[in-house]
């Protein structure tokens, strides 16, 4: 798994999530399929991630597909943010912004 101690000593103990770390440590700066293949060798950055390459796992085809296919994966992140940009949300008396995104206001 992913030594994780070099980004544990960026963080300081008083805010921890002031924060930010690249998911591709490999490409940090790069959209490419390096975030896939770091899966693959068990190199995911956060465990909600690793889990999509998983002994078994019902999205492990996906992942290796787009680590071998990088124009199919630009092509398919593509359509999905058309998608995306297709969704209405619920706005003014419809809607609600949390404060705390995991509790209802």
């Amino acid at each position: 798994m992913l030594d994780l101690q070099p980004l544990e000593r960026q963080c300081p103990i008083s805010d921890r999530n002031g924060n930010l770390a690249p998911l591709d440590l490999v490409t940090p700066n790069s959209f490419d399929i390096n975030y896939f293949e770091n899966l693959i060798q068990k190199k995911g950055f956060l465990e909600s991630d690793q889990i999509l390459f998983s002994a078994g796992g019902s999205t492990n085809d996906v992942v290796n597909e787009y680590s071998k296919n990088p124009t199919k994966f630009k092509s398919d992140f593509a359509a999905a943010m058309i998608k995306m940009g297709d969704i209405s949300p619920l706005t003014a008396s419809q809607g609600l912004i949390r404060t705390v995104c995991n509790a209802v206001n």
